[in-house]
């Protein structure tokens, strides 16, 4: 994805997240399902087989992502960008926990941070910052 639309992602995910509250309240009918799913790791596979499974986020299926979407996999950075669009289209469906991966010391350590500079050469520090941002 051109660098362009990554950063009005994270700037448009921002925007969003910060009208939210700390805390979320999530709550269904008892006809209703909640698919709870954490420590994606950067693992685009173990969201495609999620989504598979259970079906993609819309008005009639709720999800909760409880953190650490980076680091230590491969596909980190496309974790997100999911992740993040899902919770701009289906914001009352999608809820984004933030895990302790999705912090900027964890990021250098583990991986995320190399991800991203190897993908966007460029304009990696301007990404990297704004997901730090974001997170």
């Amino acid at each position: 994805l051109h660098a362009r639309y990554v950063l009005n992602l994270l700037h448009e995910t921002r925007k969003h997240l910060k009208q939210l509250p700390n805390i979320s309240h999530v709550s269904t009918c008892y006809s209703e399902e909640v698919t709870v799913c954490g420590d994606l790791h950067g693992q685009l596979d173990d969201l495609f087989l999620i989504f598979y499974k259970n079906g993609l986020p819309s008005p009639s299926k709720s999800y909760v992502f409880n953190g650490d979407f980076v680091d230590r996999g491969k596909q980190s950075l496309e974790v997100l960008v999911i992740l993040f669009t899902f919770l701009l289209i289906y914001p009352k469906e999608v809820h984004l926990n933030r895990g302790n991966h999705e912090d900027h010391m964890v990021n250098l350590r583990y991986g995320f941070t190399k991800e991203v500079m190897q993908k966007y050469q460029v304009h990696g520090k301007k990404i990297l910052k704004m997901f730090q941002n974001v997170f």
